[in-house]
């Protein structure tokens, strides 16, 4: 699950990335107001968590233009502030849950999980295709029942390619959700976590992972023809 944090304040930013990390989330993190409105509007994530006072537009702001742009991913305030008045203007605005400084990381995964299992579903936190099962919440992969013990850069790329299977993905594409950092263009990167892939899971012909010449990888359909 891949996550966009907002806050300014560089130890908790620091605590509250590593934790969510160690609990196998992609985190893009922002100091700036201006770039979080930015990364919010333009990229895609599973849960954003905004800092009501940040530099540049605050999260309330930011909250009320996502909302404002049809961006209905799930949204927690972290804030110092824990007053009434302020906690009902975020709810107001869209924001699905609150959390007031200072927190446990823990406490923040948790309900985490709990805001994804009720805006989701329980039965969408788990992708199946054919053979192939993934639980997005306890992170286990699985091939005909067989469980398979994947890294954490091998399950978000796995997890990636079967939120749309035969869409073709480019190796660009692939290196910004999973690894989300800056790359050198000419990287393997992927290629070689792929080849991994393909060795751990052994999947059959019908879900294959497949290299599409030139452009990237897709993860074939089980009614799609070989």
């Amino acid at each position: 699950m891949k996550a966009l944090l907002v806050e300014d304040e560089q130890r908790i930013a620091s605590f509250v990335c590593a934790g969510l990390r160690e609990h196998g989330f992609l985190v893009d993190h922002c100091e700036d107001g201006n770039l979080g409105y930015d990364y919010a509007l333009s990229r895609e994530y599973d849960v954003v968590l905004l800092d009501v006072m940040v530099p540049g537009r605050d999260g309330l702001s930011i909250l009320k233009a996502m909302r404002r742009e049809g961006r209905n991913v799930p949204v927690i305030l972290l804030t110092a502030r824990n007053e009434l008045d302020d906690r009902l203007q975020g709810l107001n605005l869209g924001a699905d849950d609150y959390l007031a400084k200072p927190f446990y990381v823990e406490e923040l995964v948790a309900r985490i999980h709990a805001l994804l299992r009720r805006v989701s579903g329980e039965r969408q936190s788990v992708l199946t295709l054919g053979a192939l099962r993934l639980d997005r919440l306890s992170r286990v992969a699985d091939v005909d029942g067989r469980a398979v013990e994947l890294t954490g850069r091998e399950f978000n790329l796995l997890e990636y390619l079967m939120r749309s299977p035969g869409r073709v993905y480019t190796r660009t594409q692939i290196l910004e959700h999973v690894w989300g950092y800056d790359f050198e263009p000419q990287t393997n990167m992927v290629d070689v976590c792929i080849q991994r892939l393909r060795k751990k899971l052994d999947l059959p012909d019908s879900v294959a992972i497949e290299a599409v010449r030139g452009v990237g990888y897709r993860l074939r359909q089980p009614d799609a023809p070989a």
